[in-house]
């Protein structure tokens, strides 16, 4: 794979630091004026509007004021504190925090990234279906919100491919979201109430603690191992709980990308069962593991358990779309909560999508995609276990490896020390529903594991250096 080169800081970033040091340096006092915007471009050789930009983000940083008909002054270089959000609000961003670095993207090395890199997406089959993607001849393009169900075609071909999986939906079991957590916000919605109990995977998808955090509700961990969740675990913890839902990925876990057995499969069905409880299956990248893999919906056959899918881990992040998959009843449910939220969603996404699949495009992506995980996978695996550090392979190759790191690594100072070297990680704690420190570790996204500044820290780790 080739090396990503370092991202180089734009102008505006350039001026804002330059201003900044001034600022920060006593160069510039409290109560001075700054240059007119105009001045201070033709000073930098830059546009008016790219100075403004500057003068903008440093207001927003709390180091300028605007007076309206006078200019810009220092304030004297005390920032502004954050307004204090609502603690619910503050408690679920604090889970979160690694999503906002994979949105603002400010680190140029990205192991800890969730996403496959976007190159991997639109330099394939999607790139060129998007440069010369024309309706096809003769389709009639409804310029209206469209059926809160989602595009009929896409729902009937989603059908077919969940048969594929040995899970039998008719196209009124099919609701279309905007991607798997548009989908989890539906079923949190239409089961939870605050402070009902919930099972989740222990570690497991940070960004669902936070949506279980604003609904309110309890949220406790079964310990997840090679072969999906303990059940040893979960009976214990079912002799003191009742959970209403019990979320879980059977593949490509994120974050260790393990799969599930048949054998824990069953074992959770029997339990929930017994107890009563549904199971969310969260099947993100369904489409780069085996159809033959374990799935709970297709023992279950969508009765105890209901199934969230998503194009947006190996289509493109950027078109926002998923489905979920129910029984009858639940599905019709969460299609009236989905008409009252946002009434519906992308026709034209969904049309989109649709053409890609049934042209024939979207296998040719997969086929594609499916090789280039499995060779970064094998390749950082290999790379990281001849360091001495302890890496989980997973039976089929996915997005993630969790390693381990030397015993007694403070998880949180290693980020921050990788974070001086514009290396983006992934804390293990972060992935802990109760963000308690567990055995050390980190996620590794394998699409950005061979870049050699990344290996070298790492080597320093498995070194017993502080990296």
């Amino acid at each position: 794979m080739a090396d990503t080169p370092p991202r180089q800081p734009s102008r505006i970033d350039q001026l804002v630091e330059l201003i900044t040091a001034q600022i920060t340096g006593g160069l510039l006092k409290t109560g001075e004026r700054l240059a007119s915007v105009r001045a201070a471009a033709g000073d930098h050789g830059v546009s008016k509007n790219t100075m403004a930009e500057v003068y903008d983000r440093l207001v927003a940083a709390g180091l300028l004021e605007s007076r309206p008909g006078s200019g810009f002054y220092v304030t004297g270089g005390n920032r502004r504190p954050l307004p204090r959000q609502n603690p619910d609000v503050e408690a679920a961003v604090d889970v979160v925090s690694l999503l906002r670095e994979q949105l603002d993207q400010h680190y140029e090395v990205r192991p800890g990234d969730g996403r496959p890199p976007q190159a991997w997406m639109e330099g394939s089959e999607i790139g060129r279906f998007f440069g010369r993607f024309k309706w096809p001849k003769g389709e009639a393009i409804d310029h209206g919100y469209g059926s809160s169900w989602g595009f009929l075609p896409l729902r009937e071909r989603i059908a077919m491919l969940l048969a594929e999986r040995g899970i039998k939906a008719g196209v009124g079991q099919v609701l279309l979201t905007y991607g798997a957590n548009h989908g989890l916000d539906l079923i949190i919605r239409h089961h939870l109430e605050p402070g009902d109990t919930v099972f989740v995977d222990d570690p497991g998808y940070y960004p669902l603690f936070g949506k279980l955090t604003l609904a309110k509700v309890r949220i406790i961990g079964i310990r997840r191992g090679p072969e999906g969740p303990d059940l040893e675990d979960l009976a214990a913890k079912l002799a003191h709980h009742r959970p209403k839902l019990f979320f879980t990925q059977s593949q490509g876990h994120n974050p260790t990308g393990h799969g599930l057995t048949m054998g824990t499969a069953y074992g959770l069905l029997q339990a929930a069962e017994r107890h009563g409880f549904q199971l969310v299956e969260d099947d993100a990248f369904a489409d780069v593991m085996p159809a033959s893999a374990p799935r709970l919906a297709a023992l279950d056959q969508l009765n105890r358990v209901l199934y969230v899918g998503t194009f947006s881990k190996t289509f493109s992040a950027s078109l926002r779309s998923g489905y979920v998959a129910a029984s009858t009843p639940v599905a019709a449910a969460l299609q009236g909560i989905k008409m009252l939220t946002v009434v519906a969603t992308s026709d034209y996404v969904e049309r989109f999508i649709y053409n890609f699949i049934s042209d024939g495009h979207y296998v040719r992506h997969l086929r594609r995609l499916r090789a280039r995980v499995g060779e970064a996978a094998t390749t950082a695996a290999g790379a990281l276990s001849e360091m001495g550090l302890d890496v989980a392979t997973p039976a089929h190759a996915g997005f993630y490896l969790w390693v381990g790191l030397p015993a007694g690594t403070d998880e949180l100072a290693l980020a921050r020390a990788a974070a001086e070297r514009s290396i983006f990680l992934a804390p293990g704690q972060v992935f802990a529903p109760d963000r308690a420190p567990r055995a050390p570790a980190i996620r590794v996204n394998v699409a950005h594991a061979a870049d050699p500044r990344f290996l070298a820290f790492m080597r320093e780790v498995a070194a017993g250096g502080r990296g």
